[in-house]
């Protein structure tokens, strides 16, 4: 059966996408480059929502700004690694998105998995993380939050990861960088680039 995304969704994507295709982006910060693969065919709300944010160019200064290691985390049973960024001014920022699962989508939260930040199941907004290592309780029924949904995985490191295990390795005031890591642009890019 032939999987239908609406026409505001394919719109929000950039146009239509073949079943599977990927959006390529190269997040560009000041640490070196990260190019990641948005899934819009497994995460079509997650992924649009995304890209919505980086066709508007409101990722363009923005920071990685968090890093979890196993050693910042001293309240909490169930220790996760990643680094966390796009923290765009609340005011330019688009409604929150519908909560989309693991369990809906299939993703899993694995070494170089991007992902939604969020508090509660539909606020997630602007501000997303990537995985370090395997991290099972970043999935729906893991641990990690005691609501048991998990986080909104939608895209992969394809390289670059040497950048995020950098920014995790810089100093950090608790679990917030001293001097957070400036996004310069998130890009789309084409198959060639």
């Amino acid at each position: 059966m032939k999987k239908i995304i609406p026409f505001a969704l394919v719109m929000l994507l950039g146009g239509p996408l073949a079943a599977g295709e990927k959006a390529l982006c190269r997040i560009e910060t000041a640490a070196g480059d990260i190019r990641i693969e948005v899934d819009p065919d497994r995460a079509p709300v997650t992924a649009a929502n995304f890209l919505r944010y980086v066709d508007a160019g409101l990722f363009d200064g923005s920071t990685f700004f968090r890093v979890l290691t196993p050693g910042n985390q001293p309240d909490s049973e169930f220790r996760v690694e990643v680094i966390q960024g796009g923290d765009v001014a609340e005011e330019k920022c688009f409604p929150a998105i519908t909560h989309e699962t693991t369990k809906m989508t299939g993703l899993r939260h694995l070494n170089g998995t991007v992902s939604m930040a969020r508090v509660e199941p539909g606020t997630a907004t602007s501000s997303f993380f990537i995985c370090i290592g395997d991290q099972p309780e970043l999935d729906c029924g893991g641990r990690r939050n005691s609501d048991g949904q998990g986080f909104a995985a939608f895209g992969l490191v394809v390289s670059g990861m040497d950048v995020v295990q950098k920014i995790q390795d810089m100093e950090a005031d608790g679990q917030y960088l001293k001097t957070p890591v400036k996004i310069i642009s998130i890009r789309r890019l084409d198959a060639k680039n």
